[in-house]
């Protein structure tokens, strides 16, 4: 068909060609037969030949060279395909004779009237600068002629071949960094991705670093939180061109390309201030939906930047809950970053979250929820208990594979001394005989013999079991066995001298060398060996070990680029260029002051499309839409939100979502029309006031720009089905009808001092928890001020000030007082929610003696609401919270006034009486109505047991009860 005078049989040959080429099938047999027809008349025919010669040319090199002369003349043909095509086969023949052919091709292409044509040449100019870097020089002006183009196009291309020969002329960027960054929105998405790599490394090597000064930029410092510090510290000042880099790019965080997504949040991640690295979070997220590939890039970059920065990601915690559906590498790293998120406010939704995993049938995620639980435990020290209670209930659990990670987690755990291992080890002993898993079992022989003075009765009959079975075991066991005995035979020679050696004596012919080298090594501490080092045995084996530092795996990712193949292996690839760090002295702006070399034409449509960037693709930052992330912007809506409710309180009681969020996206805009101004006057952008946020806020706004400032947050989670339905403790049919709210039995009338009278310069403030609920939310807690005036003048303006507040809190002001006459006092109510936490609500007193710094730490007893239940229905619900929702302790001592003393520490209710020696009471939590149980059966001794849904409570609750019924 190809030797055919046909044209349209030659046309269906090299359709089916190519086709076989497509599929993967080999089609270099054919090249003779398909070189022949690149003199066709036929455009189409010629075209595919051109597609199948650039595939072909660099392995049939001999044939390919001798119609170099048609590929030249093809390079003046009219059609704009058939010369990119002739030029993309030019420079695919790696030959170095044909150099400076093709060098002469490209510099006659990169001056083509076709834009198509030019960003070919672009293409063409990685390949020969690989073949020929002695032509680099020449390459570097053509490559400058191409970057200095003015269709989007080349851009592109232009940027790619950039990167690739010549990436350290930045001096060739300073021409045209601003037309990139005006462009950028029009750029196709495999340019956009190119350009904004580039550019990332530009900024980290021409603009000063953004978060020098800022010193909170870790993790467990909250750097997101809405009211944190951040907000009163000056943000340093962006160079101007920084700040357009950062707002040109912040559009296509809304791209549908997800490599286009990935590439602007890294750059936000290495490039921007602290503040705004959380507009690529909502970004990330919203990837989550795209193919398991994307996810998994996506979530190894989610990963990374929550083990560094927790408040990013924290808003969006349950978009991280595992699905059925997920493939078990999303599993794994879900998992990592749930375990990442994890914190004194969060802990317990987390560890209920993990329960249910521990059931799933995957046994490699079970193994790793079980290494999750003993990470949580290990990091926050409220739930360590509950955590090591939860792993032991797993050692009589059916499956092998779930016992044996317990027993290594346990392990670990006991070795930071998280409990009295003397009940656990006894326990674990037990299922020596049934554990056959070869790690599991060395655990459980490095446990006994590091703790074998606690249970001198059980180590030695543990040894010679091991003894009996020593041939059969794996070589870590055996090497485990040989340590035990060593040990043993240290703290008690009596009942194992025998044993020890009859144990070495085994070792001592085994096949595994490693195993005979240990048992020679160990020999000389066995009996008949006297000598110095005999002496030191004690000091040798029984010295105390580290604890093992439990961590995230990719802390060690943080110097690698977000999204790079590097960071997804965890190490680095070849040719991975690292991110080169900011510069101490950053060059001046003045040198990105030249003249545009595409007119002044080109000028005004650059002008548009910054025009048409932010009207377009303006959008609400996630900050100002969850309220947590952004520092700065939380500063600005809290003053522009205290302005609003001077000037009318009705109507911020009933404003709505949706105008709060028009409000910020309005004033967002006006912020950057005045940087875009600044930008061209080429002055340093100037801070617009609180009165210019409030004038544009109320600028009335056309059809579009209502269509536009739609919120655009992510939508609420998908309801997939999930194992945590069916094993979580407050699970469905409650009998609410039974439960009852009833009235505190237990109020305080003694107050704390909140302000002493020489910090407040003659104002005192005390306080009180008053147990009944706050009108303004049930969720609160009603706290009552009593503000006192020790001088002889006035003390007016009494106002609550700046607050201070943890993830999840809220506080409601206290009632404005205009006046505090002499040797006088007043009272005021305060409610605070403190989601469930004991961590303190931190604000400012403000009055006309100046701002006071003031904190309220609350017990956990001041978080509950008293209920009341039938007895069955209080066993029932007692059934279901154990394991992590429950702890016991037993009271040496008996005492009286039991109700009394509960009813001090806890509000709780009292639930029934007709026991006198079970004492019951009941409650739920003031944020999240958990319920929580308290028990105390009064014999000889006292048992108490608390229950709780969340696991935090269960601990501290029962620490307190325990001060106040021992004192």
């Amino acid at each position: 068909m190809l030797d055919s005078n046909k044209d349209n049989l030659k046309l269906e040959a090299m359709k089916r060609i190519i086709g076989m080429i497509a599929k993967g099938r080999d089609a270099s047999m054919l090249f003779p037969a398909v070189v022949k027809n690149v003199v066709s008349k036929n455009i189409e025919v010629k075209k595919l030949v051109y597609v199948y010669l650039e595939r072909y040319a660099e392995e049939q090199q001999d044939l390919a060279l001798l119609s170099i002369s048609t590929f030249q003349r093809a390079l003046k043909e009219p059609n704009q395909l058939i010369r990119a095509g002739a030029l993309r086969v030019l420079s695919s023949i790696r030959v170095k004779v044909i150099a400076p052919i093709v060098m002469l091709a490209i510099r006659d292409a990169s001056s083509d009237m076709s834009p198509y044509v030019r960003k070919t040449a672009a293409h063409a100019i990685p390949k020969l600068y690989s073949l020929e870097p002695e032509l680099k020089s020449e390459l570097i002006s053509i490559i400058q002629k191409l970057l200095a183009d003015k269709t989007v196009l080349v851009i592109g291309s232009a940027v790619m071949a950039f990167s690739e020969v010549c990436p350290k002329r930045v001096d060739l960027i300073h021409q045209v960094y601003r037309k990139l960054c005006a462009l950028l929105v029009d750029v196709d998405e495999w340019g956009q991705v190119t350009i904004v790599n580039m550019l990332t490394h530009y900024a980290r090597t021409q603009f000063a670093d953004p978060n020098l000064h800022n010193t909170a930029n870790e993790s467990d410092k909250d750097s997101y939180d809405s009211n944190s510090e951040l907000s009163d510290k000056p943000v340093p000042s962006l160079d101007p061109d920084h700040r357009l880099l950062l707002r040109s790019t912040r559009p296509l965080l809304q791209s549908r390309n997800a490599a286009v997504v990935m590439a602007v949040a890294q750059l936000y991640y290495h490039s921007a201030p602290a503040s705004e690295a959380p507009l690529a979070a909502k970004a990330l997220v919203r990837l989550l939906r795209s193919h398991v590939e994307v996810q998994s890039i996506v979530l190894n970059t989610i990963a990374s930047i929550s083990a560094k920065n927790k408040g990013m990601f924290e808003p969006y915690l349950k978009t991280f809950f595992v699905r059925t559906s997920d493939h078990t590498n999303i599993k794994l790293l879900k998992l990592e970053i749930l375990t990442n998120l994890t914190t004194d406010a969060n802990v317990s939704i987390i560890l209920m979250e993990l329960r249910t995993y521990v059931f799933n049938s995957d046994k490699n995620f079970v193994a790793a929820t079980i290494q999750a639980i003993g990470r949580c435990a290990c990091s926050i020290s409220e739930v360590t208990d509950s955590c090591l209670n939860g792993l032991v209930s797993l050692l009589s659990d059916g499956d092998e594979a779930v016992v044996a990670e317990s027993v290594v987690v346990i392990k670990r755990l006991l070795q930071m001394q998280a409990a009295d291992p003397k009940e656990i080890i006894t326990h674990m002993v037990r299922l020596l005989c049934s554990i056959t898993v070869a790690q599991a079992r060395a655990a459980i022989l490095w446990l006994l013999g590091e703790h074998s003075q606690k249970v001198p009765n059980i180590a030695p009959d543990v040894l010679r079991k091991m003894a009996k079975t020593f041939s059969d075991e794996n070589d870590i066991v055996k090497l485990q066995i040989m340590n035990l005995a060593i040990k043993l035979y240290i703290t008690n020679p009596e009942k194992t001298a025998l044993l020890c050696q009859y144990i070495f004596s085994l070792a001592r012919y085994d096949q595994n060398y490693d195993i005979r080298d240990r048992a020679r090594l160990l020999k000389h501490f066995v009996p008949n060996q006297e000598g110095r080092i005999r002496s030191q045995a004690a000091r040798i084996f029984l010295a105390s070990k580290p604890a093992p530092l439990l961590q995230s795996q990719f802390r060690d990712t943080e110097e690698l680029q977000l999204g790079s193949l590097s960071h997804y292996i965890r190490q680095r690839a070849n040719g991975y260029k690292p991110l080169p760090p900011f510069p101490e002295n950053p060059p001046p702006g003045d040198i990105r002051n030249v003249e545009p070399l595409y007119g002044e034409e080109n000028s005004k449509s650059y002008n548009e499309a910054n025009k048409k960037g932010k009207e377009l693709f303006s959008w609400e930052s996630d900050a100002s839409s969850n309220g947590n992330s952004n520092p700065s912007s939380s500063g600005s809506e809290s003053s522009s939100g205290s302005t609003d409710s001077e000037e009318d309180s009705a109507e911020e009681e009933s404003g709505e979502e949706e105008s709060e969020n028009q409000k910020s996206s309005s004033s967002e805009d006006s912020v950057s029309m005045s940087e875009e101004s600044s930008l061209e006057e080429q002055h340093v952008p100037k801070t617009n006031s609180k009165h210019d946020h409030v004038n544009n806020v109320k600028e009335k706004k056309s059809n579009l720009d209502l269509l536009l400032d739609l919120d655009l947050r992510s939508p609420a989670p998908v309801l997939t089905p999930s194992l945590g339905g069916f094993f979580t403790p407050s699970g469905g049919g409650d009998k609410s009808y039974d439960i009852q709210v009833v009235q505190p039995t237990f109020t305080h009338t003694k107050p704390i001092e909140l302000l002493n009278r020489i910090s407040g310069r003659g104002m005192s403030v005390t306080y009180r928890f008053t147990r009944s609920p706050h009108l303004y939310s049930p969720s609160m807690t009603n706290i009552n001020l009593s503000f006192t005036n020790h001088t002889e003048e006035e003390i007016t303006d009494i106002r609550l000030g700046k607050k201070n507040l943890m993830t999840g809190m809220s506080l409601h002001d206290f009632a404005y007082i205009l006046t505090l006459p002499p040797n006088c006092s007043l009272p005021a109510t305060l409610g605070v929610d403190f989601n469930d936490s004991t961590q303190p609500a931190n604000f400012e007193i403000v009055s006309s003696l100046g701002v006071f710094n003031v904190f309220i730490k609350p017990t956990v007893g001041e978080l509950v609401r008293p209920i009341k239940m039938p007895k069955a229905l209080f066993l029932e619900k007692q059934s279901r919270l154990k394991g992590m929702h429950e702890h016991s302790v037993v009271l040496p001592q008996c005492v009286d006034n039991i109700v009394q003393r509960v009813a001090e520490t806890t509000n709780l209710g009292p639930c029934d009486d007709s026991d006198p020696d079970v004492y019951r009471f009941a409650g739920h939590t003031m944020a999240s109505s958990n319920l929580t149980l308290v028990t105390v059966f009064k014999s000889e001794k006292i048992t108490l047991t608390v229950n709780c849904e969340n696991v935090i409570f269960v601990s501290v609750m029962l620490n307190e009860l325990i001060s106040n019924l021992s004192s």
